[in-house]
């Protein structure tokens, strides 16, 4: 008897929405791509649009302090092309799908809490799960984490402490103005949600 052995993997994504689609499967197919090019998936999602089914990944650069730092249209088109050969070969792909591969933006989403502390000295949005001083949103600037692994951050009134719990949401808010921005800006269709996305892409439509 045949049995089909599953390929055990460690990637870790930020965020990933897979409904309808065989996770470990996927990942075992995405992980070896991002080993290759040296980057980390933030976003990994599987939805359907106005066009069909969409395959999203969003890619950065391990420990850059800049978001999307790095990541040019010409990589995310080495790792779109590349993950394109392996899921047409897949037989488990549920539906006809477009694969879309960019940066996460430049005013990314936080979903850990080492985010926080990775881009410590950026600004940021955050929602909060309960008010502080009677608002449920702030405009803080990211000072890292205390020693009890909180998320230190400096608003108009100072500096406070969160846990990470408390936090509902968060995302970056990029200032043009601080070093670095201008390389941010010529990057800057790179580092949009959907970018990267070739001609080869657009012939990864297939059926199962």
């Amino acid at each position: 008897m045949n049995v089909a052995v599953l390929a055990v993997t460690t990637m870790q994504v930020a965020y990933e929405k897979l409904d309808g689609i065989e996770r470990d499967r996927l990942h075992a197919a995405v992980e070896p791509v991002l080993l290759a090019h040296g980057v980390e998936a933030v976003e990994l999602i599987w939805e359907a649009d106005n066009d069909g089914w969409l395959l999203l990944l969003s890619i950065e650069l391990p420990e850059r302090k800049l978001p999307g730092e790095g990541i040019t249209l010409d990589l995310c088109a080495q790792v779109s092309r590349d993950l394109s050969a392996v899921l047409d070969i897949a037989e488990w792909m549920p539906e006809k799908y477009r694969l879309e591969v960019g940066s996460p933006g430049i005013e990314r989403a936080l979903y850990r809490v080492e985010d926080y502390s990775r881009f410590a000295g950026l600004g940021a949005e955050l929602k909060l799960r309960e008010p502080l001083a009677g608002q449920n949103e702030l405009s803080a600037k990211l000072c890292g984490l205390d020693a009890e692994g909180k998320i230190v951050i400096e608003t108009e009134t100072g500096q406070c402490a969160l846990a990470f719990e408390l936090i509902q949401t968060g995302h970056l808010v990029f200032d043009w103005k601080s070093p670095g921005s201008q390389r941010a800006k010529r990057d800057g269709k790179s580092r949009v949600r959907h970018s990267g996305r070739g001609e080869h892409d657009r012939g990864q439509q297939r059926s199962r």
